[in-house]
C-alpha cells in the first residue's frame, strides 16, 4: 500500500496580469443608482415624518403635563382646606384641653408685655431724642 503514494511536487506558476483589463458592469451601475434613489426616497420620507411625529409626541406630552397640573391643583385645593381645619383655634384648644390636660391661665398669671418702637439710627435718632426730653432736661 505504500507503493500507491506518489510524491508530488506543486510549482507555482507565474502569472502576469498587469495587462488585465476590467471591465465596467452595466448593471452594477444601474444598481447602484437605483440604491441611491430609494435611499434619497427613504431619507426625504424620514425628513417630511420627523416634524410631524415630533409635533405628536409634544402635544401628547402636554396633555399629560395638563392632566398633572389638574390634578396638583386639586390636591393642592385639598391640603389648603386640610390645613385650615387643623388650624381653627376652638379644635387646637380642645385637643390641647383633652390629650395635653392644659388649662387658661388664671387672671393673675397673665402679664401682657408691650412692644417697644424702634428707634430710627444716626442723626435723626439725635434729633428725635432731643425733641422727646422734656424742657428743661439736658
Amino acid at each position: 500500500m505504500m507503493k500507491d503514494i506518489v510524491p508530488v511536487l506543486l510549482l507555482p506558476k507565474l502569472i502576469d496580469n498587469s495587462k488585465v483589463v476590467r471591465e465596467v458592469d452595466p448593471r452594477a451601475s444601474r444598481e447602484l443608482w437605483a440604491l441611491v434613489l430609494v435611499g434619497c426616497l427613504v431619507a426625504g420620507l424620514g425628513l417630511y415624518a420627523w416634524p410631524h411625529l415630533e409635533r405628536r409626541r409634544a402635544g401628547i406630552e402636554a396633555q399629560q403635563m395638563d392632566r398633572e397640573r389638574e390634578r396638583l391643583v386639586e390636591q393642592n385645593r385639598k391640603l389648603r382646606l386640610e390645613q385650615a381645619s387643623l388650624e381653627e383655634l376652638q379644635r387646637v384648644e380642645a385637643i390641647a384641653r383633652r390629650e395635653l390636660g392644659l388649662a387658661p391661665p388664671a387672671p393673675e398669671q397673665v402679664v401682657v408685655v408691650e412692644k417697644q418702637e424702634s428707634r430710627p439710627a444716626g442723626r435723626l435718632a439725635r434729633a428725635h431724642a432731643g425733641a422727646a426730653r422734656a424742657p428743661g432736661e439736658n
